[in-house]
């Protein structure tokens, strides 16, 4: 599944990285509102999902490589983060749905988590 079919299927709107998202395949997921837990624990290739908004959240998905970044509960991700974003070709996804729901989407569409090695 690539990240545009993935935003689909959660009912989310593109707002950062639309031009790469179409190419970039979901590999795996990972949920956490702690930064450090996915700088540790998210691995490459996986669609984080997290109620995070700020600019930290591009740095950490560049930094691990992450396929895109979903911000939950309708919440939508700063201005900044957006530009940066943008900037390092990063796909930020914003939905109105909550995390939860979310991670039962994409589990039943054939994402899962994968576990650190």
């Amino acid at each position: 599944m690539t990240v545009t079919e993935a935003a689909a299927n959660i009912r989310g709107t593109v707002v950062a990285g639309a031009a790469s998202a179409a190419a970039i395949e979901v590999r795996g997921g990972y949920a956490s509102d702690l930064l450090s837990d996915t700088m540790g624990n998210a691995r490459e290739g996986d669609l984080w999902v997290t109620m995070q908004k700020h600019l930290n959240i591009v740095a950490v998905a560049h930094l691990k490589g992450l396929a895109g970044i979903v911000v939950v509960n309708g919440r939508r991700p700063e201005d900044a983060a957006v530009a940066k974003a943008e900037e390092e070709h990063i796909t930020i996804i914003s939905t109105e749905l909550p995390a939860f729901d979310v991670i039962g989407i994409l589990y039943s569409q054939g994402i899962r988590g994968r576990r650190s090695a």
